[in-house]
């Protein structure tokens, strides 16, 4: 039972141990951390959806290359059958 008890010691010392460091590590480097994220960001933002297109009616729309498949529907003539009275 002890040696059991020992290898959660260990376990547990060793994931506290990792956590620590980690945040050691965040904490030294947040401002590299930072800084490389904000590049990323950026960069997903930047040509044309900083008004690259945008200005010029471009909305990256794909322009259809081809013809309709069906005719528009003809636009019936006369009443109706509505009565003009």
């Amino acid at each position: 039972m002890q040696k059991i008890i020992n290898v959660l010691a260990v376990a547990s010392f060793a994931l506290s141990s990792a956590i620590a460091a980690s945040g050691v590590y965040v904490y030294v480097n947040r401002d590299s951390i930072i800084d490389g994220v904000k590049q990323k960001v950026m960069g997903g933002f930047g040509g044309d959806a900083l008004g690259g297109g945008a200005l010029t009616g471009d909305v990256g729309l794909p322009i259809s290359t081809q013809p309709d498949a069906a005719p528009s529907a003809p636009v019936p003539s006369g009443d109706l059958g509505v009565s003009q009275s």
